[in-house]
Formats: structure tokens, C-alpha cells, sequence
């Protein structure tokens, strides 16, 4: 008998497979994130392994702790009937030893191993090909496996694969942790669904802002913080950033939600209807004035009031926002009638408001009114892991609006769209998708698809500057920072999951500055 080995080395050989590897664990974490019913989920998760890694017959096995027997769960390649048969108990064939001990195994050659039992007919006579097969666990608990099949094409890509299935399989193990808990509680009171909406809001209510990099995150949570308030915010921020997504975001989960919600582009309106258009006026308060008209901020009674890019107000508008703001009270332009201002209010500006100041065309005092609660957007190029995230929501979001068939973005067009800097941030990104999704003919958008800023490193100035180690030791720490997300900090669990001892991650944390206690919860 031809002994199965176990995994012992994390290394991972091939610069370009660990960079791939890297983004489809992102891509895995959204699949897995949505919606789908687990093993609609698992089953695209699947695909995924088949298309971009070559990892074929991909299956998950899962543990019946009644009957202690294991069965597949989801597949692909592997017809209905054939699935049937792919039932094995605790310690039987290769399947049942990984459920039972917890531990990785590798079989280099199906067809000289003979604890791999073929019940549904995978293994062929003409192809040598290789199985991996990692544990499922939650909390040191193993109640699955996840195997594929693969041909490797050097020495040690069997170790790379291993550990790579072993982090998958940590992120199906936390959907499928999400679902179990989801339907335990799927029946509940409309009281107690209600008070927990108010506490923390339904995930509808982030709309349109994607994203789960630290950096989204901790945008999100500025904005569900001072929502609930009644707090002056500015938002800051290069253009593009989504500023006025997050505006929306804050009145919509604000108690003003059920009142009217105004936007207002200051740098739109020309200087000489900017007071008219915010605070209105009166019947003949100038020439054309035929009738009474009330301004945005009269509009806005009871509810919220963005002004996007209000750096570029006129100092006659800033003194009369100022008051506004001081005295909650405010006038039509050729009126006497005080009237007041129950409006809450929001401003943004990609502007350096205190060069303004500086300048002389911003007032300090109304600076200083606005800049109650601020938060910082990102651009594109700090929030690089929300990249694909954002690609593949305007790719669906396109693909219905023009009718389109198209499933995913090619891996060179992927490289392409990580390796841009982003100058237009977030909205430079959507125009950019929604060109290829509109050229697109055949299901899958490649690199010729994208705009022609981003056909080459030398054209869009992305060319890297480091070497090779450098960028190697980039990927490294990266890697180690989104496992020890998965793991909450927990450095033991994290070198598990990457096949290190502990020694080694302490070193590595120790030598990127990575600082673990941001990921406990």
C-alpha cells in the first residue's frame, strides 16, 4: 500500500499562484457572504477552484453527527446518482480518515493509493492524477472535508494547494456556521426583530458603499455611530470616494429616515443662484421673480440636507449657512419672515478646507460649525482588497441594466484592474466596468475589455518599483493579516491554518508591525 502523507510545509513555490491564491480567497469570502443558500454558495465556491485553479471534481463532504456518516454535500463535475454513492464512515478511505483525525492528506497518485475508494467513479486508468483532501472544523471541531482533484506541475504546488483548500475551508466553516445559527433563529417574534433592527441595522441599510477592507469598515462604523444622532458631519475625501453614498447612509438610518432626504451640489449651482436655491425667496425680491419659492433647506423640514462640495460655497452663502446653523432660523432672499430650520445637515468637500481658511475664501467660524463629527473616505488605492468586491457588484449591477450575460472577469483582466492607481476612485472603477461590460461577448470580461488607461503598466504608471522580495515579502504579510481576520487575532490559530509554528508567526508579526489586537472582537 502506497501510505497518503500528511501535510507538513506551507510553502508556496509560485509567486503568481500565491498572488492568484490571494484573490480568490477574497472573491471565496464574498461568495460565501451573499445570500445563496449554503450549498448553492459552496457549489459556486467550487466552480471557482475548477476555473481559476484547475482543481477539478471539487467536492465537500459533511459529517451526520446522528448517524456519524459522511456524505457529500456539494460537487461539481460529479453527476447526481454518482454523488449518491459518496457516503463513507468515520476512518473509511481517504475522506473518512481527514473527517476522523482532524488533519489534511495528500495522495500524489489516486491510482497506487488504496485508501482512495472511487465510490462515485472520479479516478480514471489514463490520467495520474492527484487528490488533496483538508478537514472542515469549527472551534477545533471537525465535521467535514474538503477535496480536489488536480495534476501539479512542480514538486511542491501539492503543499500550496493543501494549504490554500486548508483556508477555504475555513471560510466555508464560517458560512456554514452562519447559516446553522441563521436557521435556529429563523423563528422569532416581530417585537424582537424590531428592537434588534434599531440596534443594529439591517444590512440593507449600508446600501450601496462595499467593502470589508479596516478601512470601509471603520468608515461604516463612524457612520451607524452618528446616525443616531442629531451631530452637524462632514465628509472628507478625493472625488469619487462615495461621500454622498454615506450621506444617505446616515439619514437613512437616522430617525429623520422617514422624512425628505436633499442633495444639493454647490459647485453646480452658479454664484449668483446658490442663496436662492438653498434658502429660496420671495415675489419680486429680484427681476424674474414672479413667484414665492421656497429654497432647499425649507424643503428639507423634519428630514436631512447634503451639501456636496461645499467648499465651494460663496462667502455670501457661508455667512448665511453659518447662521443657519448658529440660530437654526434663516430668511428668503427678499423676505422678513423668520422661518426655522429643523434640518439635519450633512456637508462633504474634496477640498483642503484649511488652505481655504488660509486663502480667505472659507470662513474659520463655519469651519468650525461643520467639523462637529468628520470622517475620512479612503480612495481606491488605500482600500486595494475592496477592489474586487466593487468589480463584481458593478459587473452584476451592468450586466442586468444592458441585458448581458456575464458570469465573471478573467484573472489577467483582475491583475489589470489590481494593479491601476485609481485616480477617480470608486466612480472611475464603475464607468471603467460598465465600458466592459457593455463590450463584453462571451460571458467573461478579459483585459482587452477594460479601458486603454489600464492596458499596460507603462500607460497607467503603475509599473512596480520594488523587488521582487519586496513584493513577495507584500504578499507574505498581507496573507498572514487576512488569516489572522479569520482567526480574530488568535496568532496560534492563524499558524495552524498556514502550517507554521507559532515561532514563525511571532517572528513574521513581529517583523511587518502587524498589530494583532485590531482583529479581536
Amino acid at each position: 500500500m502506497r501510505t497518503a502523507f500528511h501535510l507538513e510545509t506551507p510553502l508556496i513555490q509560485s509567486f503568481n499562484d500565491h498572488l492568484s491564491y490571494l484573490i480568490s480567497l477574497q472573491e471565496i469570502h464574498r461568495l460565501l457572504d451573499r445570500s445563496f443558500q449554503f450549498e448553492d454558495a459552496v457549489t459556486r465556491v467550487l466552480t471557482l477552484l475548477e476555473e481559476r485553479h484547475n482543481l477539478q471534481q471539487s467536492q465537500l463532504s459533511l459529517l451526520d453527527e446522528r448517524t456519524q456518516e459522511i456524505r457529500v454535500a456539494a460537487a461539481i463535475g460529479i453527476s447526481g446518482r454518482a454523488r449518491a454513492q459518496g457516503r463513507y464512515q468515520l476512518g473509511e478511505g481517504i475522506t473518512g480518515r481527514v473527517v476522523q483525525a482532524g488533519k489534511p492528506i495528500i495522495v500524489p497518485q489516486v491510482a497506487d493509493e488504496p485508501l482512495h475508494l472511487n465510490r462515485m467513479g472520479t479516478a480514471t486508468e489514463d490520467e495520474a492524477r492527484a487528490f488533496v483532501c483538508v478537514p472542515l472544523q469549527i472551534q477545533g471541531r471537525t465535521f467535514g472535508a474538503l477535496g480536489s482533484y488536480c495534476k501539479p506541475r512542480y514538486p511542491d504546488e501539492l503543499n500550496s494547494i493543501a494549504s490554500f483548500l486548508s483556508l477555504v475551508s475555513v471560510l466555508i466553516g464560517q458560512s456554514f456556521t452562519i447559516h446553522q445559527y441563521a436557521a435556529s433563529k429563523s423563528v422569532v417574534d416581530d417585537s424582537a426583530i424590531s428592537i434588534a433592527n434599531k440596534v443594529v441595522p439591517h444590512k440593507a441599510d449600508i446600501g450601496s458603499f462595499i467593502g470589508s477592507s479596516n478601512a470601509v469598515l471603520t468608515v461604516l462604523e463612524q457612520a451607524l455611530q452618528v446616525a443616531s444622532a442629531k451631530t452637524t458631519v462632514l465628509l472628507r475625501g478625493e472625488s469619487g470616494t462615495g461621500k454622498e453614498v454615506i450621506a444617505d447612509l446616515i439619514h437613512r438610518n437616522s430617525a429623520r429616515a422617514s422624512q425628505s432626504f436633499i442633495k444639493v451640489n454647490c459647485g453646480a449651482l452658479p454664484e449668483n443662484l446658490i442663496e436662492t436655491e438653498l434658502f429660496g425667496h420671495e415675489r419680486g425680491a429680484f427681476t424674474g421673480a414672479m413667484q414665492q419659492r421656497k429654497g432647499r433647506f425649507e424643503l428639507a423640514t423634519g428630514g436631512t440636507i447634503f451639501l456636496d462640495e461645499i467648499g465651494e460655497l460663496t462667502m455670501s452663502a457661508q455667512t448665511r449657512l453659518l447662521r443657519v446653523l448658529q440660530e437654526r432660523e434663516f430668511e428668503r432672499v427678499g423676505g422678513t419672515i423668520t422661518i426655522k430650520a429643523d434640518v439635519r445637515l450633512v456637508a462633504a468637500t474634496n477640498k483642503n478646507l484649511e488652505e481655504a481658511i488660509a486663502n480667505g475664501t472659507f470662513r474659520e467660524d463655519l469651519y468650525y460649525r461643520l467639523n462637529v463629527f468628520t470622517i475620512y473616505l479612503p480612495p481606491l488605492r488605500e482600500r486595494k482588497t475592496d477592489i474586487l468586491l466593487l468589480a463584481d457588484h458593478f459587473v452584476e449591477k451592468y450586466a442586468r441594466e444592458h441585458g448581458k450575460i456575464v458570469k465573471r472577469i478573467s484573472t489577467p483582466a483582475i491583475d489589470m484592474l489590481m494593479s491601476y492607481h485609481w485616480p477617480g476612485n470608486v466612480r472611475e472603477l464603475e464607468n471603467c466596468i460598465e465600458r466592459a461590460v457593455v463590450m463584453c461577448d462571451d460571458a467573461v470580461i478579459h483585459g482587452h475589455h477594460l479601458p486603454p488607461t489600464l492596458q499596460t503598466a507603462e500607460v497607467s504608471g503603475t509599473l512596480p518599483s520594488n523587488s521582487l522580495n519586496a513584493a513577495v515579502a507584500s504578499l507574505e504579510r498581507e496573507m498572514i493579516i487576512e488569516t489572522l481576520k479569520i482567526t480574530h487575532g488568535n496568532q496560534a490559530r492563524a499558524a495552524n491554518l498556514l502550517q507554521i509554528t507559532e515561532r514563525i508567526i511571532n517572528y513574521k508579526v513581529k517583523k511587518y508591525g502587524i498589530d494583532c489586537t485590531r482583529f479581536r472582537e
